[in-house]
């Protein structure tokens, strides 16, 4: 069989299997396994099970379920509900402050965890519906929800970068330095969006009642020390990872005992925490592992049969420059966002395109930030849009899927000016790391 009809057999059977309601997981393990019968017969099986293993004896995937448990003793202890608290009593005197307030704690929500479902699950069950009895626009107040909520892509200690940086056997401390000023960019630009709407249209985004600004100083203090506890684990977390103490790995073994000092501090540590806690990061982890397996299985069975030439051929033959292939790059991956999960559009297009990308000359760390940016997005795109399902299943009945897909629009468009500006000015990735590392 040649590689060009292979190439459609495993792009049909995929979307076959995946509208037939089969999980990407099993979609992918099942055309590899299918294809390398075909070819080989059963003795080709052990081909699927070498990948799987190389891929299991890489140490480096531990840091994925210790960061993933992190931000849930954190969540699940209330931690991150005090800051909440506190954050908004800093932000009652801006210009849409709550909003502004929301997007600065899934700045540091992101910076201790990088789970983005349960960012928004939190921030839907306490920010929003703050925002909601203040007044605020009901579209104004979900988008900031979900797409504050997704900034755990861009804000280290993230699985996405994590999972690139193994996948692409690129730093991934370089990627965390590199990605850590385009995602404050991105929460900056949702920040002036806000406050340009709460300035244009003050009925949408209403300040707070003066009484609740001037609350008295023992109890300001009292709540701003809620603040304390979060802040001290990411900044241990990060400072761990971009001073060197620690790999990234030991960081994230590092945050979790963190997060634990943190909960029982608060008066929260359970035995029961500990187990609701390991119970969720193995479900979590869990689907993780799944759709990894089914990807590496399908990648490794393709590159075999020399799919990876193949493309790589077929992209390069275009004539055209390598800015134009790099845009659709970027189109591809918009559009596999709006049908598929982050990790398989990663384990299936990041082998095959950064090769390219490094042909071309660009760097591969700028390029891992532009594809986390991009994934971002696909947190907000429709039909698929995780972000809205997340939201939906903690947001008021009067809030419908509808209200929620509409509330997307400015905030994608402010992602994809983030992306326009990352390809103009590479320097705002490649800035930091050049310095520091």
């Amino acid at each position: 069989m040649g590689i060009g009809l292979i190439t459609l057999i495993l792009v049909i059977g995929i979307l076959f299997l995946l509208f037939a309601g089969v999980p990407l997981a099993f979609s992918t393990g099942i055309m590899a396994a299918a294809l390398i019968l075909m070819e080989f017969g059963p003795v080709g099986l052990s081909l699927i099970a070498t990948r799987i293993y190389d891929l299991m004896a890489d140490f480096s995937f531990v840091a994925v379920p210790l960061f993933v448990m992190m931000g849930l003793v954190l969540e699940k202890s209330g931690v991150t509900n005090d800051l909440f608290r506190a954050m908004s009593m800093l932000g009652g005197k801006i210009r849409g402050g709550l909003a502004v307030q929301t997007l600065a704690v899934s700045v540091l929500l992101a910076s201790m965890s990088g789970i983005i479902g349960g960012e928004i699950v939190l921030l839907g069950l306490i920010a929003l519906p703050e925002m909601l009895k203040r007044g605020y626009d009901k579209k104004l107040a979900v988008g900031v929800v979900c797409a504050g909520g997704s900034l755990g892509t861009m804000i280290p200690p993230s699985i996405v970068l994590i999972v690139y940086g193994l996948t692409t056997d690129t730093g991934v401390g370089e990627l965390f330095l590199a990605v850590l000023l385009p995602g404050l960019m991105l929460a900056s630009l949702y920040v002036v969006y806000v406050m340009v709407t709460a300035t244009i249209w003050p009925d949408k985004a209403p300040p707070l009642p003066h009484e609740e600004r001037d609350m008295p100083r023992a109890e300001k203090m009292a709540v701003m020390r809620g603040a304390i506890l979060p802040v001290a684990v990411a900044a241990w977390v990060l400072t761990c990872i971009y001073t060197g103490i620690t790999s990234f790995i030991e960081a994230a073994a590092m945050g979790v005992i963190g997060a634990l000092i943190s909960a029982a501090i608060k008066g929260t540590f359970s035995l029961g925490l500990v187990r609701d806690v390991c119970n969720q990061t193995l479900r979590i982890c869990g689907m993780i592992m799944w759709i990894v397996f089914g990807a590496t299985a399908l990648i490794g069975v393709y590159n075999f049969f020399g799919g990876a030439a193949y493309v790589t051929s077929a992209i390069t033959a275009l004539d055209w420059s390598p800015l134009a292939i790099l845009i659709v790059m970027m189109l591809i991956l918009f559009v596999l966002g709006m049908f598929m999960d982050w990790i398989g559009i990663l384990l299936l297009t990041m082998p095959i395109f950064v090769p390219i990308i490094i042909g071309f000359g660009y760097d591969p760390i700028w390029f891992g930030v532009l594809f986390t940016m991009n994934m971002q997005m696909s947190y907000l795109t429709p039909p698929f849009g995780p972000a809205a399902f997340y939201l939906k299943g903690v947001a008021p009945d009067d809030i419908t899927m509808g209200d929620i897909y509409s509330s997307f629009w400015p905030f994608i468009f402010l992602q994809a000016l983030a992306i326009g500006l990352l390809i103009a000015f590479p320097k705002i990735a490649l800035w930091l790391p050049s310095v520091l590392m």
